[in-house]
């Protein structure tokens, strides 16, 4: 509920991306993109390597927001995204969510958003969410 929210307030979850991930999130969204599926491809690539999808590591973001903060019931209104390095598989990912602005009469809760592997940020953005609240639910 947004009258339980506080700026300030971070929630967070960690999953390592396993390779089952990559090509789950390939099928789902149709995204083959070699760079992700394809060892030998991704080898001479800038990457090096195979890498997750990008949004694959967004939906990390996205599971804090639908499951701890706000949790349950929430809209998502937009999102913006910075992939700032990649997530390969293995890669202990943690996802966080930052509560940086509310405005309980709009039921709108503004949430800086980050993903981190080994303390590194790889994802940066801002989320708007739509929130419960017990004077409308």
């Amino acid at each position: 509920m947004i009258e339980e929210i506080e700026i300030g307030m971070v929630r967070s979850l960690t999953k390592v991306v396993t390779d089952r991930d990559i090509e789950l999130f390939a099928e789902v969204s149709t995204d083959r993109n070699p760079v992700h599926l394809d060892d030998g491809y991704a080898r001479d690539t800038i990457f090096q390597g195979r890498i997750a999808h990008g949004m694959l590591t967004a939906g990390l973001i996205s599971a804090v927001i639908g499951e701890q903060l706000p949790g349950h019931g929430t809209v998502y209104l937009g999102q913006s995204l910075r992939f700032l390095a990649p997530v390969r598989p293995g890669d202990a990912v943690t996802a966080e969510v930052e509560v940086t602005a509310i405005d309980n009469a709009r039921r709108r809760v503004t949430l800086n958003t980050r993903a981190l592997v080994a303390g590194r940020q790889v994802l940066a953005g801002e989320a708007v969410v739509l929130a419960l609240s017990r004077r409308f639910d």
